[in-house]
């Protein structure tokens, strides 16, 4: 660009270093590999195929990278999250069943220093008796429930704002 009154110079392209996304690792507990075929009058329509890319793609507008896990195994849910929470800045979690009783998957979230933000795609509160109870949200920043799969998109937000929180402090 030529400046007025000035010579035009030749700069040289520097590239510029852009720091790295956040990362958000997005885990699913059991189950969650059937929707789309599972009680849809609860949990949507929406596929879990689908629910990722739609998850990825609202991460993507806010700068956000996304990584995906899914598993029947409680065992390997806990893992998952003791690895999330070495390496990625935050987690989003769908424990599914294991919300209700698993104190190994509470246990875990409890040790991360990552935000961690619950989603349940139908209103566990309004459910079962025993749905009411959540082991695993006491544990979480924020917990998201009733909202189906845009659940997840209301998490991503949320999770954008706390990594913001925790990069101001």
């Amino acid at each position: 660009m030529a400046l007025r009154g000035r010579k035009e110079e030749h700069v040289d392209e520097v590239e510029v270093e852009q720091a790295p996304a956040a990362v958000i690792r997005v885990l699913h507990g059991p189950n969650l590999n059937l929707l789309g075929e599972r009680d849809p009058e609860y949990y949507g329509s929406g596929t879990l195929a689908e629910i990722e890319q739609m998850t990825a793609s609202r991460a993507d507008v806010l700068g956000l990278a996304t990584e995906f896990f899914q598993t029947n195994r409680e065992g390997e849910l806990v893992d998952a999250v003791q690895a999330a929470g070495q390496q990625a800045q935050g987690i989003i979690i769908n424990p599914g069943a294991l919300t209700h009783y698993s104190r190994a998957l509470a246990d875990a979230l409890a040790h991360v220093q990552v935000p961690v933000v619950e989603v349940h795609l139908s209103n566990i509160y309004a459910r079962d008796e025993w749905r009411r109870t959540s082991v695993t949200s006491q544990h979480a920043t924020a917990v998201i429930a009733g909202f189906r799969q845009m659940g997840y998109i209301f998490a991503v937000d949320a999770m954008s704002g706390f990594l913001s929180d925790f990069a101001a402090a």
